[in-house]
């Protein structure tokens, strides 16, 4: 074989494996959900909040480490979930426990906040499906 076509064979090679590891989402398990052990929907509570974060289905792994049916917990305030194809945003309210933090506090002002729990994977991005909790609502007095 040629070297020409050699190196070309491994820089094909490396872009289509380049290109597979970008394909998308990393898969979630059918039946796989994350839910607020607490506060529940409704509560009325004060600062700082604690927040414990429940999963089923799955299990947790800190950021940067890629096993497959894991993920880690990113709480999101008092905003939309982010779309699915990006890493999540890191900023007041995208919030993310890339150490495999099961339970937080946050401080929160007084007045009514919405809460949501998304599950990333080993580089921030949603699942396929992504596995994310019901939007909850609290009330800080």
């Amino acid at each position: 074989m040629h070297a020409t076509t050699i190196i070309s064979t491994v820089c094909v090679s490396a872009i289509l494996f380049a290109a597979a590891a970008l394909a998308g989402p990393t898969p979630a398990p059918d039946g796989a959900a994350v839910y607020f052990i607490e506060p529940a929907d409704g509560a009325t509570v004060s600062s700082p909040v604690t927040v414990k974060f429940g999963l089923s289905g799955m299990g947790v792994a800190p950021a940067g480490i890629q096993k497959e049916n894991t993920g880690h917990h990113h709480l999101v305030i008092d905003a939309a979930l982010p779309g699915p194809d990006a890493p999540i945003p890191s900023d007041d309210n995208h919030r993310h426990f890339g150490g495999g933090q099961t339970e937080t506090t946050v401080e929160l002002a007084p007045g009514t906040h919405t809460l949501q729990l998304l599950l990333g994977d080993f580089s921030h991005v949603p699942h396929n499906p992504p596995v994310a909790s019901e939007q909850i609502t609290i009330t800080v007095e």
